[in-house]
């Protein structure tokens, strides 16, 4: 792997370092002040589809999914649309090895909890996501959510209600942080992440370009109303790997991440 951006530190990473991959993308010393950090994690083809096939997999590759592991090591909490669980076929984020005594040494559970973002409660209650997980997963809805199926995920989740008609998101990640979980990790769907810039929420953004072409009609990784404004983001990181760019982009008002 090579990091071309920041120019002033070019270097060549080894995908199989993780403590490597953990530094380039360590979160911003505002997280242990109490901040929430809300980064993204994304795959596009280069013509902006964020699906191949109906799922992101297939854009991916074998750096784009040692990176996707990183990130969740990294994070508290990983915030994901209900839609994007159903069709990725989700399960809780595992403990690794390499991250237990950096984790443990930063107050964080074993793994990162998975937080699911569903107004419908349409979910699959016997998944592993919900029957197997080592950090019990959370479900933010809102209050006029069907009662029957709120009482039927607070037997097997913790049970968040945020808004009424639509989840109030700005609600979602106050409740998130509450919880100590400031370091937060989403990966979409596009019209959850769409609803999380459009509240001022989002962070940073990290991009995977796949070297694909694929037109057809899928969505772009954000899918939902435009923003009130174009939203500029600063280049901090680039790196490539067999034709794959990862990117990685901040907010110009945030403070500089770890690099």
């Amino acid at each position: 792997m090579h990091r071309l951006i920041p120019a002033s530190h070019p270097e060549e990473l080894d995908p199989a370092d993780l403590s490597g991959l953990a530094r380039v993308y360590a979160y911003p010393e505002q997280v242990n002040l109490g901040r929430p950090w809300l980064r993204a994690n994304m795959v596009s083809s280069l013509d902006g589809a964020a699906r191949l096939d109906g799922l992101s997999e297939g854009l991916s590759s074998a750096a784009d999914k040692r990176i996707f592991g990183v990130l969740r090591a990294l994070c508290d909490v990983v915030l994901v649309g209900a839609e994007t669980v159903r069709a990725e076929g989700y399960r809780p984020a595992r403990a690794r090895a390499e991250f237990a005594a950096a984790r443990a040494a930063a107050g964080q559970a074993p793994a990162a909890a998975i937080a699911v973002v569903s107004r419908s409660l349409e979910l699959d209650l016997s998944a592993p996501l919900f029957t197997e997980p080592l950090v019990r997963t959370v479900v933010i809805t809102t209050e006029d959510a069907p009662a029957a199926a709120r009482a039927a995920v607070a037997g097997v989740a913790d049970l968040v209600t945020a808004g009424r008609g639509s989840v109030d998101l700005v609600a979602a990640q106050r409740a998130l942080t509450a919880r100590g979980w400031t370091r937060q990790l989403t990966e979409g769907g596009p019209r959850l992440l769409a609803g999380l810039a459009g509240a001022g929420l989002l962070d940073e953004l990290c991009l995977s370009l796949a070297p694909l072409l694929t037109a057809g009609d899928a969505p772009r990784i954000m899918h939902g109303p435009d923003l009130p404004i174009a939203r500029p983001m600063r280049l901090v990181s680039l790196i490539e790997q067999k034709g794959f760019i990862f990117t990685r982009y901040c907010r110009p008002d945030n403070p500089e991440p770890g690099q």
